[in-house]
C-alpha cells in the first residue's frame, strides 16, 4: 500500500495523495480556492491559459497533470467527449459569488470524492435578485 505524498511532488501512477491538483477555469470564482486547503488549486489564468477552451483546455490540463477541472460551464458535457479523460470535471450550478460561497461543504465534497473521468454536477440555487432601485419622491417611471 503506498502512502500519502505532499502536494507539488510528481506522483507515479497508482500512488495515494491526500492533496488533489485542482484547475479552476476562467469562469469560477477564484475564492473557491478557500475551500480547498490542503489541495493545489491553481486557475488557468495563473497558468497563462485564459484563452484556451474546451478541448485544449482539458488537454493542457491533463497534460500538466491535474486530477480535477472545476468549470462553471454547463454545457461542457453535452459539447465534449468526456470518456477517456484522466481528469475528474466538477462543474458549478452558478458561477455568482454569492451563490457560490454558500456552496462550501458540496464544493469540498465533490473534489475529495473526485475520480479520474468522472463527472460531477453541483446543483446551486439561482443568484439573488437585486432590490429595485425605485425614487422615493413619487411614482416610478421607466428609463429608457
Amino acid at each position: 500500500m503506498h502512502g500519502f505524498e505532499p502536494c507539488g511532488e510528481i506522483r507515479p501512477p497508482f500512488t495515494a495523495c491526500a492533496c488533489v491538483k485542482v484547475l479552476l477555469d476562467n469562469n469560477v470564482p477564484v475564492g473557491i480556492t478557500k475551500f480547498l486547503t490542503g489541495h493545489d488549486v491553481v486557475t488557468a489564468f495563473e497558468r497563462g491559459w485564459e484563452e484556451l477552451k474546451n478541448a485544449v483546455l482539458l488537454s493542457e490540463a491533463e497534460a500538466a497533470g491535474f486530477d480535477v477541472l472545476i468549470t462553471a460551464d454547463q454545457n461542457i458535457e453535452h459539447q465534449q467527449n468526456l470518456s477517456g479523460r484522466r481528469l475528474a470535471i466538477v462543474v458549478l450550478g452558478s458561477n455568482s459569488w454569492p451563490v457560490v460561497r454558500t456552496q462550501e461543504a458540496e464544493i469540498a465534497a465533490a473534489v475529495n470524492k473526485a475520480v479520474a473521468g468522472t463527472y460531477q454536477f453541483i446543483e446551486m440555487p439561482p443568484p439573488p435578485r437585486p432590490a429595485p432601485r425605485g425614487r422615493k419622491d413619487g411614482p416610478q417611471t421607466p428609463e429608457f
